[in-house]
């Protein structure tokens, strides 16, 4: 009963509208990204539940043309930082500079923005810079703000920062903080595309005309489109196997199964189980349904969880990772019972 009042305030057509867009979108994103249908579908999933993404992968497989494309379908402001090893926090977030007036001859401070104002922001290569310039995002990304000279300069809404790096195995990297990671909605690993994709790319990016993308939405209507993320109602049980699910990655004390003592140093916080229930309502939105299902928990799983589990070396010995992990928690833990699974919600849309 109390789904259904949720599913009431929550208007059909908002979802309609939510999904013509998102579709409009991958349309647009299509003319110049050939296949990664799975990345683009998460990037636009976080977009919408208002939150950051970070793609991972080996130089040339388009991480950084997969946001430009973006970002040219959508009418926003963007920059791209370019991270490299020299760069300082205050080429991010800005600096406060000497101004004098030159008819009073007065002096006063006054803040220059960074690159760090706009609306989508492209962290590219973000693990070529040391921690300390990494960690001037974390305000911006959790806060949605920087503090200058004790002043707080409120940054633009809405704000995404879409992060890129090389796999950290690679020479001149640096890994992450985990307090940073953990801002992040979803971590991404982007694949080698496939021979007819390949062939594909060759043709596409190898001739004189170059496929234009045309701008769908505005900042406002994005706004509007996020609010109806929100809005999607999430059942009880829903809510307990995303609690289930990321207490189990804490070992036996919280419930989990004994391999996680074994393999894991750190599990997830309560900010992963938060992303979870943003992400399957995304999902779930994107493709018109009116309300969040187990199915949807269960396949945002693996980019919500990843990066948020610190791997010990038993695991890595064992030739175990965070989502080999991921995977056997979808297998071990429990659904309650009178989870919606996705079919049960097409019935009740229908």
């Amino acid at each position: 009963m109390i789904l259904s009042t949720a599913v009431d305030e929550l208007d059909l057509s908002e979802l309609d509208d939510l999904r013509s867009v998102h579709e409009d979108i991958r349309r647009q994103i299509s003319r110049q990204i050939v296949g990664q249908d799975e990345v683009v579908e998460q990037l636009l999933m976080a977009v919408f539940a208002r939150g950051h993404c970070i793609l991972e992968g080996v130089p040339g497989l388009a991480k950084t043309l997969m946001v430009h494309a973006l970002a040219q379908s959508l009418s926003l402001d963007f920059n791209r930082i370019q991270f490299t090893p020299d760069l300082m926090p205050s080429d991010i977030t800005g600096t406060e500079v000497l101004y004098e007036d030159r008819q009073s001859g007065a002096r006063e401070l006054r803040f220059v923005p960074g690159p760090i104002f706009a609306n989508l922001i492209l962290a590219d290569e973000i693990n070529r810079t040391p921690p300390k310039t990494q960690a001037a995002l974390l305000e911006a990304m959790q806060e949605r703000q920087v503090t200058a000279g004790g002043h707080r300069h409120v940054l633009p809404d809405p704000f995404f920062v879409l992060a890129t790096q090389n796999p950290i195995e690679q020479e001149g990297t640096y890994p992450l903080p985990e307090a940073q990671l953990d801002r992040f909605l979803f971590k991404v690993f982007i694949t080698y595309p496939t021979p007819d994709e390949e062939r594909r790319i060759y043709r596409l990016t190898t001739g004189v005309d170059q496929a234009e993308i045309t701008p769908i939405v505005d900042g406002e209507r994005i706004k509007a489109l996020q609010r109806v993320v929100r809005r999607v109602p999430v059942s009880d049980h829903c809510i307990d196997y995303a609690m289930d699910l990321v207490r189990a990655t804490r070992g036996t004390e919280y419930g989990g199964p004994k391999y996680i003592d074994e393999w894991l140093s750190w599990g997830a916080g309560p900010r992963a189980g938060q992303s979870l229930i943003l992400a399957s309502k995304a999902k779930a939105a994107l493709e018109g349904r009116p309300s969040v299902s187990v199915d949807d928990l269960r396949a945002v799983a693996q980019p919500v969880l990843r990066h948020r589990l610190v791997v010990n070396y038993n695991a890595q010995a064992s030739g175990e990772t965070s989502d080999t992990i991921v995977a056997r928690l979808l297998k071990d833990v429990p659904v309650r019972k009178g989870a919606p699974d996705a079919a049960a919600s097409e019935i009740f849309r229908s």
